[in-house]
């Protein structure tokens, strides 16, 4: 078996969103196990962590002037939650471009449809192509390019409108 044939195979696991594939010949052997297995995908936006912070104030009254910046972050909240989240499906280095001479995939403000390859993800010196899995306009890059980034970690803002 060769490399071609192990990525096709890589390919085949992740979109049938099987925990396990084991394949065995004569003289080879390879395992290939996700943590997608099975399980659903939820592309719903997150409650925002910005509610933590007004209850770490203290208990003295606060001025007016610190109400202000609560009420922008009840507004951001608010607004990114109407946002569908594209999310890594896995651990690895993200990517925004192909290879450092060539242009990102995409930029804010750019329509996506399902299926069309939004970054990569660089896992085990595999690049692995992550696929927008809903149609809309990129609203926000969440991650800075050629950053480490965790399974299940929000990448892109997508408003499906």
């Amino acid at each position: 078996m060769d490399i071609k044939d192990i990525q096709n195979l890589i390919k085949f696991v992740s979109k049938a969103e099987v925990s396990e594939v084991k394949y065995k010949t004569k003289d080879f052997e390879i395992t290939i196990k996700t943590p997608l297995g099975a399980n659903e995908i939820n592309y719903a936006a997150a409650p925002a962590v910005y509610h933590t912070a007004p209850q770490s104030a203290p208990a003295a009254p606060a001025p007016a002037a610190d109400a202000a910046p609560s009420a922008a972050e009840a507004d951001t909240a608010a607004e990114e939650a109407k946002y569908v989240t594209i999310k890594s499906p896995m651990i690895g280095t993200f990517y925004r471009k192909p290879s450092p001479d060539k242009d990102v995939f995409i930029n804010v403000g750019d329509e996506v449809t399902t299926g069309k390859v939004v970054c990569v993800i660089e896992a085990m010196k595999l690049f692995n192509q992550i696929e927008a899995e809903i149609s809309g306009k990129i609203v926000k890059v969440l991650v800075d390019d050629a950053t480490p980034v965790e399974y299940d970690q929000p990448l892109f803002l997508v408003d499906p409108s």
